[in-house]
């Protein structure tokens, strides 16, 4: 037993020498996993708002009297076709520049940008407010 206890000791020490990986800095790398995180967000939002585009286009193609007497859901639609594809450019880049703060250790939050989509997101859903209720009176 005693011999066992020995070689268990030797073995484990002399594998723990062998194996050496790099250390990591953990908040680093939690920070990286958040940007990933915050950046599909993005992704699953712009896909949202380039799915409502199409369907408003197709609502017009399905129903033509919409598409004959208001012009405004054509707008709609291609104004949330364009906010999703903006949203994806922004957030791709976005994404990179956050990477690059994190790694140089510079990072400093900002709210410029989602102030303004977050205002792009609120007039849209004005409108589509708006269009839902005048198509209502057709």
């Amino acid at each position: 037993m005693k011999h066992f206890k020995l070689l268990v000791s030797r073995q484990s020490t002399h594998h723990s020498q062998e194996i050496k990986s790099p250390v990591l800095n953990s908040s680093r790398v939690r920070d990286h996993l958040a940007n990933e995180r915050t950046y599909l967000a993005w992704v699953r939002t712009s896909l949202g708002l380039v799915g409502i585009g199409l369907l408003i286009a197709r609502l017009c193609y399905l129903i033509p009297d919409i598409s004959a007497k208001n012009n405004q859901i054509l707008f709609l639609s291609l104004g949330s076709l364009c906010l999703g594809i903006l949203t994806i450019v922004m957030s791709t880049h976005q994404y990179f520049l956050v990477r690059q703060k994190i790694d140089g250790q510079t990072y400093e939050p900002t709210g410029g940008w989602i102030v303004v989509f977050s205002s792009a997101l609120l007039v849209l859903a004005i409108i589509l407010v708006y269009g839902i209720l005048n198509i209502t009176d057709i």
